[in-house]
């Protein structure tokens, strides 16, 4: 085997040019990307959100981050925290990441791990579980990506220590409000947690907004996080109480009035830095600097802020770009068929509690068919049944989503639109696979010859997304307002366009014509978000069960009604009045998120990347089949340079380059630089010898013939653990060198494209012949070149290492003087920044260089 290029050249081992040039390219785009600020952010298929942008940007490149993701409904707190994930695996600061969520969300974090990031999680349940023993005394040892459910977790003690002892490297923790606490008596799932939060360095916590958890909740959350930190809840009372000052002054900073001397004396005290005067006069000014002052003093607040390293929450009201809910209600008769059932089911229902029965009476079908048995053809006489197909006929154009709360409506309601109307219908429920969920998303998004309606079960919902659609039918009500938020949360999200239509057709006498009075009426939930929501229903619930129970009763039902909006009313002015301005500023990043998104906005229109993967497919011998709306189909084929190319299916799959096209086809690969098969395919050509050896004519009557050139592509590397991310400062980089018999270096002014494109191909066996020719002049040729690229690659490292010690030493400074006013610097995240910067210098000074590709080129008459 000869692994040099020049050994390879010599034993007449000749590439084809078309891989040489591959070669290059994939040195000079490789290293590009490496450099780039937003590396890491760009491989996701998602809309590009500056607040999530700007979350990620600064909690992803943290060793071992541990944050609160506190935002509003609706605002993307899982996107937010893959980006996270994805960056951390990309750079190398984790290998092992843990994500617990509560059962029903399992499938909905593999999939949108997946399908967003081209993450491949693995989901323990008690199967895998049992599987995975036989192959290890730790089963989570056998995977790097995990997903479980805090209930697997919680009921089994062997697994919680066998998950505590396998050295993960980050835990994300959805839901976490649900993990009650009260101190000196934490429930089983808080200690669950919060033994892994003590064992694993990074972790993410998912949970409603602090408003909504109260302060104790929100307090016991935080201290999951940092148990040094916050480890009295008094103390921590007296400090939030201490800090309103802080959100006071931010308030007036962004107000354009005139800061009077008491709140000019607050600003110094509270930021506490000397030379802080000519600052604040500047501020209080009118000069052109004023705006800028401001905004720097806001800065150095933020800096000080309370919990702002360790707290990230934003807010509708902070964040733009919400569409107007609309509601229809509908209201429709109660059948005599179902009037028959209730009372029947109400005579023998006397056992069940006034919640279950509650239950039963929101879904009058169901206890219909009961009674009837699989005879019961409800859906014959249910006038929702009439009104949606009308509704659907007289709307053939638009996209229209059907939630209901069972899986068996939604499978009947598609079997008579099909049967009755021709209505095409997706089914979207439970019992569905990933991939036939996936499929059904896939026809319901299609434009062309898609299907028109997705009947969705509640289950089968949750996660999915389906901005293109702006119309909703709730063909019943869930039975608590986080439901309803989270079903109207499939379409009013961001990057929505047009207002939501939600339609409730409902009848009349039962727990359903209740509940929509008390969710519109009593809450205004559906034509606003409800953060109050889950308050309101705590406080009244038996109240309100009563009545769902009993809709025939509704004596005082107005005036409950009233109270309730009354409650709501309070509890959302409170939140209004408590709204910290300088933690939404932190949060959602302002002119610096707006600058992330634009940036990767520019690189999305990147032609460079379409020709090289095309190029890259080509070479590597995958098939392509280009299909309409920017989509082209690869498969396999029998001639690829590896058998099995890892990234890509066995049965093929569908790619884009364009993120809107990703974002409607979910089936639909997103392809960009950081997607695996571009990265797989970058590894497979440059870990092997492909195209590092070539032979080309170059055909110009001006040179004489004969005449002798060798481009050569050096790079430039150091190696070092990947977790020290030293391709931010010096990533393998390719210096290029065109050299003549005299040792003259030609690179400068004859560019690689334009060269490329004069040369031609030689047959193998003449090559072999022309290379045992000149071997005498290419080895003089290489001794000329190789003090020329020494020169080059020590400027190279010599520039990385003053880049690496000037930044990394800035950022320890930094961290260090705010250490001093804010306690949520961890001893452990500056200590880890001192070692990175000693290690990433000693990395560098150890960098070197080797002569990765060569092409002999022969000036030709002919």
């Amino acid at each position: 085997m000869f692994n040099k290029p020049q050994d390879r050249l010599f034993a007449g081992q000749l590439d084809r040019m078309d891989r040489f040039a591959l070669r290059f390219r994939a040195r000079r785009y490789q290293s590009e990307q490496y450099r780039l600020s937003v590396s890491g952010l760009r491989g996701m298929r998602t809309n590009l959100i500056p607040h999530q942008l700007h979350i990620a940007h600064d909690v992803g490149r943290r060793h071992a981050p541990r944050v609160l993701l506190a935002d509003e409904v609706g605002l993307g707190k899982t996107i937010e925290a893959g980006m996270i994930i994805h960056q951390q695996l990309l750079a190398g600061r984790a290998d092992r990441v843990l994500i617990v969520v509560p059962e029903t969300l399992q499938h909905q974090w593999l999939v949108e791990m997946l399908r967003r990031f081209n993450l491949r999680f693995s989901l323990f349940d008690d199967a895998r579980y049992a599987e995975a023993l036989h192959d290890s005394d730790n089963p989570f040892d056998t995977e790097q990506l995990v997903i479980c459910s805090l209930d697997f977790v919680r009921r089994n003690k062997q697994r919680l220590q066998q998950l505590a002892e396998a050295e993960w490297d980050l835990l994300v923790v959805d839901e976490a409000h649900h993990l009650a606490w009260s101190e000196g008596e934490p429930s089983r799932e808080y200690q669950v947690i919060e033994q892994l939060a003590e064992q694993i360095p990074g972790v993410l916590l998912l949970t409603a907004t602090p408003e909504q958890l109260g302060m104790e909740s929100h307090f016991a959350r935080l201290r999951l996080l940092d148990p040094d930190r916050f480890h009295d809840f008094e103390q921590f009372v007296a400090e939030q109480r201490n800090y309103r000052p802080v959100a006071d002054a931010v308030a007036m900073l962004l107000e354009d009035k005139t800061i009077s001397n008491d709140e000019l004396n607050l600003l110094s005290e509270l930021i506490g830095e000397q030379d802080i005067e000519p600052l604040l006069q500047t501020a209080n000014g009118q000069g052109e600097g004023k705006l800028a002052a401001r905004e720097e003093l806001i800065r150095l607040l933020m800096d000080r802020h309370g919990t702002s390293r360790v707290l990230f929450r934003n807010t509708r009201n902070g964040v733009k770009g919400f569409p107007h809910r609309e509601l229809h209600q509908i209201r429709l008769p109660l059948p005599t068929q179902y009037q028959t059932a209730i009372k029947v089911s109400g005579i023998m229902a006397a056992r069940k509690s006034a919640e279950e029965r509650a239950h039963d009476m929101l879904y009058p079908e169901q206890i219909y068919q009961e009674f009837e048995g699989d005879s019961g053809t409800w859906w014959n006489f249910d006038p929702r049944v009439e009104w949606l197909m009308g509704y659907l006929t007289s709307n053939r154009s638009e996209k229209v989503l059907v939630i209901c709360a069972k899986a068996a409506t939604a499978l009947q309601l598609e079997q008579v639109l099909r049967e009755r109307e021709g209505i095409r219908a997706a089914v979207f429920h439970e019992g569905l696979s990933i991939i036939d969920r996936d499929r059904a998303a896939a026809w319901f998004a299609s434009e062309e010859d898609g299907a028109q309606v997705l009947l969705c079960s509640e289950i089968g919902s949750e996660g999915r997304n389906f901005q293109f659609a702006n119309r909703l039918v709730m063909f019943d009500l869930p039975f608590n307002p986080d439901l309803l938020e989270q079903r109207i949360g499939r379409l009013d999200r961001i990057g929505q366009t047009r207002d939501i239509q939600i339609m409730v057709p409902y009848l009349e006498k039962t727990a359903q014509s209740v509940l929509v009075r008390w969710y519109h009426e009593g809450l205004d939930a559906f034509e606003h978000t409800c953060p109050t929501g889950r308050a309101v229903y705590d406080s009244v619930h038996d109240t309100l069960i009563g009545y769902l129970a009993a809709p025939e009763n509704n004596e005082g039902l107005d005036e409950f009604i009233v109270e309730c909006r009354k409650q709501h009313d309070a509890l959302r002015a409170q939140l209004e009045q408590g709204r910290d301005r300088l933690l939404e500023m932190h949060s959602n990043g302002g002119e610096k998120a707006q600058a992330l998104a634009e940036e990767i906005s520019r690189q999305d229109n990147n032609i460079e990347l379409v020709n090289f993967a095309l190029n890259l497919f080509d070479i590597i011998g995958i098939n392509q089949e280009d299909r309409s709306d920017n989509l082209i189909v690869l498969t396999p084929s029998d001639h690829m340079l590896v058998p099995d190319f890892p990234g890509l299916p066995e049965e093929g799959c569908t790619i884009t380059f364009d993120r809107a096209q990703a974002l409607a086809r979910e089936d639909a690969q997103y392809i960009t630089w950081e997607h695996p098969i571009i990265r797989n395919g970058l590894d497979l050509i440059l870990s092997g010898d492909t195209g590092s050896c070539a032979l080309s004519l170059l055909k110009n009557k001006a040179l004489p013939v004969g005449t002798l050139l060798i481009e050569l592509i050096y790079v430039v590397e150091a190696q070092a653990p990947k977790h020290l991310q030293l391709t931010r400062f010096l990533p393998p980089t390719p210096v290029r060198l065109l050299v003549d018999r005299k040792g003259t270096n030609l690179a400068d002014k004859v560019e690689f494209e334009s060269f490329n494109r004069q040369l031609n191909a030689v047959n193998r066996h003449n090559g072999s012949k022309l290379v045992n020719a000149v071997q005498q002049d290419v080895h003089a040729i290489l001794q000329l070149a190789e003090p020329q690229a020494a020169e080059a690659a020590r400027k190279l490292i010599d520039a990385a290492r003053a880049e690496a010690d000037e930044k990394l030493s800035t950022e320890l400074e930094r961290l260090e003087a705010l250490k001093a006013v804010n306690p949520n610097i961890r001893d452990d995240e500056l200590a880890a920044l001192e070692s990175n910067r000693s290690e990433v210098l000693a990395s560098l000074n150890d960098a070197g260089w080797r002569l990765d590709a060569l092409r002999l080129i022969v000036v030709s008459h002919q």
